[in-house]
């Protein structure tokens, strides 16, 4: 019966909170404390059902690493120095209100560590998974979740076996996996396949005297780069998060912290404009431009899912107590409200302190801040997929000269592979377009998917002072009026001309019988 509450309890505070368009985590969280106050506990099942949710997690973390994207000097130097600094802030912090060293040296690890979860809706929400600031937010999370990786590992403190270095021989079943894959064509052995493969991996280091979520965590990066690890972390997705309720409910059930712990928690929420400064400041010294260093700084200033993870864990070993926990889920909690709301509004925000932050920027750009040049080309598309190929290929065809534009870095190559000439370009950047020379373009045709990309490019694009044709492609009408207000010349709306063409042929067709 208790099973019951849990979910009803669950369910209720995540479509509250949702509501005010925060993560459901932060209801889960919340629910498990209010049930604290009434006496429950999770029991045995439900940390069984949070233990298989953070496998899962740790699975489709290990499917997204990318080796060679990662291991950047830049990347590696932001994630680890920001780390460093967070550490020795925060520890003499976490010793004044009680803590060892030991256990404040762990605190100050946990609390360096940005959101996975937030980071990566943010960033799906303005279509930016593939912009330069979003690579490098989700290249530090992964330097950070591997950090947090290596937390458990030795918050856990097994004795290895004497079989584990036989676990340097498991890359070479990557071929057998990628084979066994290659023969997998129904969607739910699709799902199944990955939830074996975690469980799999997780039991094998469990039983070699390792952490349990290094296994998922190996599991996963066997299978990452194969063009399938996308759709598998897909089919997992719903598993994953149903799982992990369990998991946020049993942090919740921790309880309140105390009057001290409210006061740390206090504190390092105050912190947290620190960190941000302190993210922006390293990107600015590993040379990123302004807007870059401002939007990843601002994406990863969070507090982490992960430091109720690893934090968990680290409780269960008597490494840092329960009441720290708490302590955890609140700052958790307090950081999601704060950033959420801003996280809606950074362009905005951006333009009112770039008169400030801008003058940060050093001399020389970053490698991937290349100067943008369009050459001779009349006609700019923005969006090189399906439909942005199509209009691509049909004006190459009739002569004209015409250049290609998008943010994802695979599809560029993907573009430039089948003879396209595409640029890297992120469309809602207002500096690309008052540095790019537009005077040549006399049509932009933005064929994209997402609905406030396309109206704030739109919009950016007016601004900055460029009076040719705009073309847009959408599937609603309430966003061609949007994009029309904007400054749009002209929408195309393919499900609805598609409709009317379809009605032509039907009358067409009937006229003789």
């Amino acid at each position: 019966m208790m099973e019951f509450l849990w979910i009803g309890f669950a369910f209720v505070f995540g479509f509250l909170v949702s509501r005010l368009r925060l993560p459901p985590l932060v209801g889960y969280l919340l629910a498990g404390i209010v049930l604290s106050f009434t006496g429950h506990n999770g029991g045995t099942l439900l940390k069984e059902i949070a233990h298989l949710g953070v496998i899962f997690l740790l699975f489709t973390v290990g499917l997204s690493i990318r080796i060679r994207s990662m291991f950047r000097v830049d990347i590696l130097g932001i994630a680890i120095l920001h780390m460093a600094v967070t550490v020795a802030i925060i520890t003499p912090i976490a010793m004044i209100f009680g803590n060892s060293l030991q256990s404040a040296l762990v605190i100050g690890i946990l609390l360096g560590f940005s959101s996975t979860v937030l980071t990566a809706k943010t960033l799906e929400r303005r279509n930016e998974l593939g912009a330069l600031y979003g690579r490098a937010a989700i290249g530090i999370l992964i330097v950070q979740d591997l950090i947090a990786i290596a937390v458990i590992a030795w918050s856990e403190g097994a004795a290895p076996s004497v079989f584990t270095p036989l676990l340097l021989l498991l890359p070479f079943l990557r071929p057998l996996l990628i084979r066994l894959l290659s023969l997998v064509q129904e969607d739910e052995l699709w799902m199944m396949y990955g939830l074996a493969l975690a469980a799999g991996g997780a039991w094998l280091f469990s039983e070699l005297g390792l952490s349990g979520e290094l296994g998922a965590l190996i599991a996963g990066m066997l299978l990452a780069s194969d063009e399938r690890s996308d759709q598998i972390a897909k089919k997992l997705w719903g598993v994953r998060e149903a799982f992990l309720v369990a998991f946020f409910l049993d942090v919740g059930l921790n309880g309140f912290p105390p009057f001290d712990g409210l006061m740390f928690a206090s504190v390092l929420t105050l912190l947290l404009p620190l960190k941000f400064l302190l993210f922006y400041g390293l990107m600015i010294l590993f040379r990123y431009r302004a807007r870059t260093s401002f939007l990843t700084s601002l994406s990863l200033t969070t507090y982490s899912e992960f430091a109720l993870i690893a934090g968990a864990i680290a409780a269960s070993t008597g490494v840092i107590s329960p009441e720290t926990l708490s302590v955890f889920g609140v700052i958790v909690i307090l950081s999601f409200i704060i950033n959420t709301p801003l996280s809606t509004i950074e362009e905005k925000i951006w333009r009112g302190l770039q008169p400030v932050l801008g003058r940060l920027e050093r001399e020389g750009r970053h490698t991937e801040h290349e100067t943008l040049s369009l050459g001779s080309a009349q006609f700019l598309i923005i969006g090189m997929g399906n439909a942005g190929k199509a209009a691509y290929d049909r004006l190459k065809l009739e002569q004209k000269p015409v250049v290609g534009m998008d943010i994802d870095p695979d599809r560029i190559e993907r573009n430039i592979r089948e003879g396209r000439k595409v640029l890297y370009g992120d469309i809602q950047d207002r500096d690309l377009w008052e540095n790019v020379d537009l005077s040549k373009i006399r049509s932009i045709m933005i064929a994209m998917g997402n609905d406030v990309v396309k109206v704030n490019a739109t919009k950016t694009l007016r601004e900055t002072g460029f009076d040719g044709v705009i073309y847009a492609l959408t599937m609603k009408e309430s966003e061609a009026e949007r994009l029309r207000e904007a400054g749009a010349s002209s929408v195309s709306i393919p499900i609805r001309e598609a409709g009317e063409r379809l009605a032509e042929l039907s009358v067409s067709e009937t006229k003789d019988l």
